[in-house]
């Protein structure tokens, strides 16, 4: 499997394009904490947009009903089918824009139509721990994309982040480790056995 570095990944979305008269959609995925958010950011331009995965959380009280809120971040806590009813969207949709939800992390919640992608935007980047799971309907996703990109980082300095990232969200230091060790590693794990399946490994960083 072929592996690039962060820096060779403009070039990539380039050839991606060019090889190509239709919308190009790319998925990145990786164990939560890597960094897929801030990848994606860092290549959006002109004729690049980006759709989160995110933006597909079930609201807190609709994982309260169904007793899901202490596993907030496993596949079953997103809208799947959802998601991928958008990227067929963006897939063919290209004449006028398609207004698609974000995660507002601070609020923990989903903001509807919080992006949108034009018809400038040839090149559509969508992020998630669960592009590359097998099982349905996520498997649908490996068709929908044009490539998916499985991105790597040591994995001390991820679970750093996360640490970082829940303590800033609110909770404890004690309340962030319960959950990165009881929720994030269960969720890694699942991300981790999807590796196989990406068109290529991207070093991060």
């Amino acid at each position: 499997m072929q592996i690039l570095n962060i820096e060779d990944l403009h070039g990539r979305l380039r050839t991606l394009e060019a090889a190509t008269s239709e919308r190009v959609l790319v998925g990145i995925t990786g164990e939560p904490g890597v960094g897929k958010t801030t990848l994606a950011e860092s290549l959006l331009g002109p004729a690049v947009g980006w759709v989160p995965m995110d933006g597909f959380h079930l609201s807190n009280n609709v994982l309260e009903q169904l007793g899901l809120r202490a596993r907030k971040g496993a596949p079953e806590t997103f809208d799947a089918h959802g998601y991928a009813a958008l990227l067929r969207r963006l897939r063919h949709e290209t004449q006028f824009p398609v207004y698609a939800p974000v995660y507002d992390r601070a609020a923990s919640a989903a903001i509807a139509a919080g992006t949108a992608i034009t018809p400038e935007h040839r090149v559509v980047l969508s992020e998630g721990n669960y592009l590359l799971l097998d099982t349905d309907p996520w498997a649908e996703l490996r068709d929908i994309f044009d490539e998916i990109w499985y991105l790597q980082l040591d994995d001390d300095v991820r679970r750093e982040r996360l640490l970082a990232r829940h303590i800033a969200s609110g909770k404890t230091s004690a309340a962030a480790h319960d959950w990165v060790e009881h929720v994030d590693q269960v969720n890694a794990a699942r991300v981790r056995e999807t590796i196989g399946r990406a068109d290529l490994i991207v070093r991060g960083r």
